[in-house]
C-alpha cells in the first residue's frame, strides 16, 4: 500500500512537471500607429513587465507605417538587448521605423499581404528625404540590426545587412533584387525567399503553432492611464507647448512686479515638462537644479536688481540648457552615449519651442489691451470729466531741487516723502534705494518723481 502511495506522488509530480514544462508564457506587445514618444513608453513598460512575469517568450505585433527615428532606435535597442526570445508579427505593414523594429527581432512572420521596408528618413513636415547624413545613420542602423542576429552555418548573414541598406537607400544595387532605383519594400513572399521573415501566420497562434510550441498562455501588454497620459506629455508637439508657456510665463512675469499668473503658468508648465522625464531616468537631478537656479537668477533680477542684466541673462541661458539636457540620455556633460539623432531631436525641440516662445510674446504684448478677448485682460476704463472725474494741478516739477525721505524701498519703483506728502518715484539709473534713505528729487518724468540718493 505504501508503496502504491509512493507511485501515485511520483506519477502525479511527473504530470505536474510536464505540464509546467510544456506550457509556455507568451507576451504581446501590440507597436500600431505612428511610433513616436506614447509607443516607445509602452513598449519599454511592456518589455519590463515580459520580464516580470517570467515570459518564455515575446511577441511584438506591428502594424505601422513608421515614425520618429530616435524612439524607433530605443525600442529596436531595447529588443536586441532582450534576453527574451523575440518575434515581429507583421500584421500588414512594418514600414521605414516599424521595419527597423521588425528586423531587430530574433524572427519575423507576417501576414499574407504584408509588407516591410521603405525606410527612407524624411522630413515630418512636408514628408521630403532628409540630407544624407541622415540616411547614412539610419543606414548603419539597419544594417546593425540584420548583422545582430550573425551568421548562419555556411558562413553567410542570416538577415543580410546588404536588404536591409537597400530599404533606407535607393543607390543600393543588390543582383535579382533592387535595380538602384526604388528604396526597397518587400512583401510577406519576398521576404520569406530573401530570409526576412520565417513564414506566413494569419495570427499568433498560427505563429506559436508554426514554432511547435502547444500548450500555452496569452498576456497582452494594456497600458495604464498614467502611461497614457505620459505618452501624451512627453511627445515633441506637447514638450515644444511647454516650453512655450515656460519662456512666456517667465517673460511676462518680468514685465510686472510681483509674483502673478504668468509665473504659476510658468512653474506648471515646468513640472509637466520634467515630472515624466524625472520618472524615466531621463531628468537627472543636476539637471532640475540647473533649472532652480536658473529661475532664482530670474528672480533675484526681478526682485533685488534693477533694470534686465548678466543675473537675467544667465538665469534665461540656464533654463533653456537645462530644457535640453533633460531630454538627452546623457552621463551629466558625457554625450558619447547620446545618438546623432536624438541630440538633433532635442536641440530641435528646445530652439522651436524658445523661438515659439519670444514670438507669442511679441504677439500677446501688442494684442493685450486692444479689442478682442485680450482686451479682458486690460484696464481699460476711461475717467471723463462728464462721470464727475476732474484733473487735479500737480506741483511735481516744482519739486525739482528738494529733499526727502524714501518710505518705501525702491526697486526702482517706489515712494518717497517730500515735505509731508507722499509721491511716486523712481530712482535714478534704476538703482536699489532702501526705505529710510534721504533722497533729492532730480528730475520727473510721466508724473513720477527721479530721485537720487543725496551725497
Amino acid at each position: 500500500m505504501r508503496k502504491v502511495f509512493l507511485l501515485f506522488l511520483l506519477v502525479f509530480w511527473g504530470i505536474n512537471l510536464l505540464a509546467s514544462e510544456v506550457n509556455r508564457n507568451i507576451f504581446v506587445i501590440t507597436i500600431d500607429g505612428d511610433i513616436n514618444s506614447r509607443m516607445w513608453i509602452y513598449a519599454r513598460k511592456g518589455m519590463s513587465e515580459a520580464v516580470s512575469l517570467n515570459s518564455d517568450l515575446l511577441v511584438v505585433s506591428i502594424n505601422t507605417y513608421g515614425g520618429e527615428l530616435q524612439y524607433a532606435d530605443s525600442i529596436a535597442t531595447l529588443l536586441m538587448k532582450s534576453k527574451l526570445p523575440t518575434i515581429a508579427f507583421v500584421d500588414n505593414n512594418a514600414a521605414s521605423a516599424g521595419a527597423l523594429i521588425a528586423i531587430a527581432c530574433d524572427k519575423i512572420y507576417m501576414r499574407s499581404g504584408g509588407r516591410i521596408g521603405a525606410a527612407t528618413v524624411v522630413d515630418g513636415i512636408d514628408g521630403k528625404a532628409m540630407p544624407d547624413k541622415y540616411q547614412s545613420y539610419m543606414r548603419a542602423i539597419m544594417r546593425a540590426a540584420a548583422e545582430s542576429h550573425g551568421r548562419d552555418s555556411i558562413g553567410g548573414w542570416y538577415r543580410d545587412p546588404l536588404i536591409a541598406e537597400a530599404m533606407v537607400d535607393p543607390n543600393t544595387i543588390i543582383p535579382d533584387i533592387d535595380d538602384s532605383t526604388k528604396t526597397l519594400t518587400l512583401t510577406t513572399q519576398e521576404a520569406i525567399k530573401y530570409r526576412y521573415c520565417e513564414g506566413q501566420a494569419e495570427s499568433i497562434e498560427q505563429i506559436l503553432q508554426a514554432e511547435h510550441i502547444d500548450e500555452y498562455s496569452i498576456h497582452r501588454f494594456v497600458p495604464s492611464v498614467w502611461d497614457s497620459i505620459k505618452g501624451f506629455v512627453t511627445s515633441p508637439f506637447v514638450r515644444g507647448l511647454l516650453i512655450v508657456l515656460i519662456i512666456g510665463g517667465i517673460w511676462f512675469e518680468l514685465q510686472q512686479p510681483g509674483i502673478g499668473f504668468p509665473l504659476a503658468v510658468a512653474v506648471v508648465s515646468a513640472l509637466l515638462y520634467f515630472a515624466p522625464l524625472y520618472i524615466d531616468g531621463l531628468a537627472a537631478n543636476w539637471e532640475i537644479i540647473l533649472f532652480v537656479v536658473g529661475l532664482l537668477l530670474l528672480a533675484v533680477e526681478i526682485f533685488i536688481i534693477p533694470g534686465f542684466g548678466i543675473a537675467g541673462i544667465g538665469g534665461i541661458l540656464l533654463i533653456i540648457l537645462s530644457l535640453t539636457f533633460a531630454l538627452l540620455d546623457n552621463d551629466v556633460f558625457d554625450f558619447r552615449r547620446v545618438a546623432g539623432i536624438h541630440l538633433s531631436s532635442a536641440i530641435l525641440t528646445v530652439t522651436i519651442g524658445v523661438i515659439a516662445g519670444f514670438a507669442l510674446m511679441l504677439y500677446l504684448s501688442h494684442k493685450i489691451g486692444s479689442k478682442g478677448v485680450f482686451a479682458k485682460f486690460a484696464l481699460l476704463a476711461s475717467q471723463k470729466s462728464t462721470d464727475g472725474f476732474i484733473g487735479v494741478p500737480t506741483d511735481i516739477p516744482s519739486l525739482v531741487g528738494q529733499r526727502g525721505v524714501a518710505v518705501s524701498d525702491l526697486r526702482p519703483v517706489g515712494k518717497v516723502d517730500i515735505g509731508g506728502r507722499v509721491y511716486d518715484a523712481i530712482s535714478k539709473h534704476g538703482r536699489f534705494i532702501a526705505s529710510d534713505t534721504d533722497i533729492e528729487v532730480v528730475g520727473y518724468s510721466a508724473g513720477q518723481l527721479l530721485v537720487s540718493v543725496c551725497v
